[in-house]
């Protein structure tokens, strides 16, 4: 399952993409492979833009035969698209990157790492607990959209969050301070146990969304609760 969002790395936002799956095969591979290649997705136009998209598919592709390696993700950062794979060995690698890009107009360098224990994917590539929870905001939204939602309207939005203790969350209620914020009722789950809903009024813009639960989450600290995602109607 491949997802898009943007990561924080030292203040920067560096759009990323992820394959969410991949610890699932990490025990078969353990060489790193990057291949980046001087393209600004943002900065191209749309006939470039496809025809980049279909070299990225023909490498991965190239790179993926006979299950040899498997694409990860990628990042673009100062107008690089890097991707990244996971090899069983680094035999043969660049060799097949080259065997695409050697003849095309793209400046591009390669590398292979050994990385047993997926350290650059742990910490470059798969999204933080806040990350995650901005990529599950971008998928409502996704689906708002396509019922029609204007999502720049503003409307009454629920925010799920959780604790381990009853008294977490009577302590939390109480001292609830965030702007706009209303305790609304208790609620529970198969998962999870001492809920609340809490509820504000706002539209329901991506960069809304981040704020709104990267507020949230830091309120939580203190009394070790979850932030369990968001609803709303449809405006």
């Amino acid at each position: 399952m491949t997802k898009h969002y943007y990561k924080q790395e030292d203040g920067q936002k560096i759009a990323t993409e992820v394959d969410l799956n991949a610890y699932g095969y990490m025990q078969k591979y353990s060489w790193l492979f990057s291949v980046f290649i001087k393209f600004d997705l943002e900065d191209e136009t749309q006939e470039k833009y496809e025809e980049f998209l279909d070299t990225k598919a023909s490498i991965i592709v190239t790179v993926e035969h006979n299950e040899d390696a498997r694409y990860v993700g990628s990042r673009v950062v100062d107008g690089w698209t890097e991707l990244y794979f996971y090899a069983k060995d680094s035999k043969s690698l660049n060799s097949k990157v080259s065997s695409i890009l050697s003849s095309l107009e793209y400046a591009y360098e390669a590398n292979v790492v050994k990385d047993p224990k997926w350290d650059f994917f742990n910490f470059n590539l798969y999204p933080s607990e806040l990350e995650f929870h901005n990529i599950e905001s971008l998928d409502i939204i996704e689906q708002l959209e396509e019922e029609g939602d204007k999502i720049e309207q503003q409307r009454s939005v629920e925010h799920y969050v959780f604790f381990d203790t009853p008294t977490q969350k009577e302590r939390y209620i109480k001292e609830l301070s965030l702007e706009g914020f209303e305790y609304k009722d208790d609620i529970s789950s198969e998962e999870f146990d001492n809920g609340i809903a809490l509820v504000k009024t706002h539209d329901v813009l991506p960069e809304t969304l981040e704020k709104v639960v990267f507020e949230i989450c830091e309120s939580l600290k203190k009394d070790h609760g979850s932030y369990a995602g968001w609803s709303t109607t449809l405006a």
